[in-house]
């Protein structure tokens, strides 16, 4: 049943993402132990969804870079790079918005919650429309999560209008052009040995 959800690798590409994939669970460790269990909990979260793109079987490429904007955004929060460099969080609300509504999206497509883009008249322009409002809507989750954050948790993370609306406009752009992509993100080339009998 796990090699039909998570078929063997093959190339050099899909390697490097399951390469990515045991790094993150081994951080799960490092993170718990140097840091605490709710870092190691952070990791554990983040490795959980970086097998997401692995079960879409989505292009190698897309997989490695999910996995590496990921695992850099949750150890920016364990090593407080938020807090410490202010500006940092700005191209990761750009990165992890995008590429989270992109995943989110292509998620509801196969589960049949919403139509594919590819069935529609403009393509490219639903999936786009569809992935910058799940990127909208996750970015105002995430403030919700922020505010929680800071008036219950810790008043280090930093909360405030602006600070609000640059990550919600540069999440929204991350998610925006993400959107743009999903034909490519979900077009696989076909592997020698899966191609039709008969082909050239």
């Amino acid at each position: 049943m796990i090699r039909a959800l998570l078929p063997v690798a093959r190339g050099s590409a899909e390697r490097a993402a399951d390469g990515l994939r045991v790094l993150a669970a081994a951080c799960i460790v490092v993170a718990g132990v140097g840091w605490g269990p709710i870092s190691g909990a952070s990791l554990a979260g983040v490795t959980a969804g970086m097998f997401l793109p692995r079960l879409l079987r989505v292009r190698p490429s897309f997989d490695i870079a999910f996995g590496t904007v990921v695992l850099v955004a949750v150890w920016s929060s364990v090593l407080q790079i938020y807090i410490t460099t202010r500006w940092w969080d700005l191209p990761m609300h750009f990165l992890t918005n995008g590429l989270w509504a992109a995943m989110v999206y292509i998620s509801l497509v196969r589960l049949g919650v919403i139509a594919d883009a590819a069935t529609l008249s403009r393509p490219r322009l639903s999936a786009a429309v569809m992935t910058t409002a799940l990127g909208f809507s996750f970015g105002v989750l995430w403030e919700i999560w922020e505010w929680i954050g800071h008036t219950y948790i810790n008043e280090e993370i930093f909360v405030g209008y602006v600070d609000t609306i640059g990550d919600l406009f540069w999440g929204g752009v991350g998610a925006l052009l993400a959107g743009v992509f999903i034909p490519f993100i979900t077009k696989r080339s076909v592997a020698p040995e899966t191609a039709p009998r008969g082909s050239t």
